[in-house]
């Protein structure tokens, strides 16, 4: 049995999956609050109840060093090491969110992808993924010249690049908002959602409905309402929000793509982006995307395509848990054959 976990910093998702006949098999999954608890290993005990794994994968946001990171958006410090002794699981392993997107990506069937933008998909070489959720993640995809290998990135942390007027404007807001400098996370993200609804209210002036900023006020999550009065047309300052945070989720996706060559396409993942497909579908996405100047033509070429899986993430851990286990205990047997 192998267990996956994609953590975030609003919620932790859990799965596990049956190996026993040569491929993964899913068998159950649970989502819990992050914040109703002290940590990853609370979390996992009580999922796992009686169950027995043998390995374990959990893709978390932020760098990994020497199995051990800390959390940006959670109170948490994981440490590979002592979750395996305190769960006792042989094989326990951090990787990088958007490097487990990464190997999900090859586990993901026609069914769970929808292709955004087809441009040239004869060309070969790098991917760019990334992932706008509670965090912006940002993940690349290397072509070695026979598979692509997921690494990560922290690309999501890099400063805000604002490209117009009301961009500048929002920018200023941000800084005195936060008292500091902005990333594109800032923007780019459910805090960015709901950031940018604060700067069309208070800077530019936006009407906001009462029954809306009753509800924004009574929800346990702004930009959930932001989004879905956007989608439903319900209320203009919701709109022009999502106008910005999508243009803006394009425009970035189009750095990541430069930055890398990503000329064997770009994968949009995290859990904002199949929400809002029918936005990103409107050309205000690609638009950004491709607006590069004299270089739009190799962002135009570049295959578009949005991951619309949640679980992407947990297969992609679990394929991960399933190969290192096996090459630790491969190498493992041929120590004891050796030592024997």
């Amino acid at each position: 049995m192998i267990l996956a976990g994609d953590v975030g910093g609003t919620k932790v998702h859990l799965a596990l999956y049956d190996f026993t006949v040569g491929k993964l098999q899913y068998t159950r999954d649970r989502q819990y609050p992050a914040k109703n608890y002290s940590g990853l290993e609370e979390i996992v005990k009580e999922f796992l109840g009686a169950d027995k794994v043998t390995a374990a994968c959990f893709g978390v946001p932020g760098p990994v060093r020497d199995g051990r990171l800390r959390l940006t958006n959670l109170p948490w410090t994981l440490d590979s090491r002592e979750l395996a002794a305190g769960l006792v699981i042989p094989h326990v392993f951090l990787i990088n969110d958007l490097e487990a997107n990464g190997y999900g990506i090859a586990e993901l069937g026609p069914d769970q992808i929808y292709t955004l933008s087809e441009g040239d998909a004869s060309q070969i070489g790098n991917r760019a993924l990334l992932a706008a959720g509670t965090g912006l993640g940002e993940g690349v995809l290397i072509w070695n010249g026979k598979t692509h290998v997921p690494y990560p990135s922290e690309g999501g942390q890099a400063d805000f690049a604002p490209r117009n007027e009301d961009e500048i404007d929002l920018l200023r807001f941000l800084k005195q908002k936060y008292n500091g400098r902005i990333s594109f996370e800032r923007v780019v993200s459910g805090m960015g959602m709901t950031g940018i609804y604060e700067f069309l209210r208070e800077v530019r002036g936006m009407e906001e409905p009462a029954w809306l900023a009753a509800q924004i006020a009574a929800a346990p999550d702004p930009n959930s309402v932001i989004t879905e009065t956007a989608l439903a047309a319900k209320a203009e300052i919701c709109e022009k929000a999502m106008e910005m945070f999508v243009s803006s989720y394009g425009a970035e996706a189009g750095n990541l793509a430069l930055k890398i060559l990503s000329v064997g396409g770009l994968y949009v993942g995290g859990g904002i982006a199949p929400r809002i497909l029918d936005k990103l579908k409107d050309g205000t996405f690609l638009k950004a995307f491709t607006d590069k100047g004299r270089l739009s033509q190799l962002l135009i070429n570049m295959p578009v395509r949005v991951i619309l899986d949640s679980r992407a993430a947990l297969l992609g851990a679990a394929a991960y848990a399933e190969a290192r286990a096996a090459e630790l205990s491969g190498v493992s047997a041929r120590a004891a054959s050796m030592k024997g």
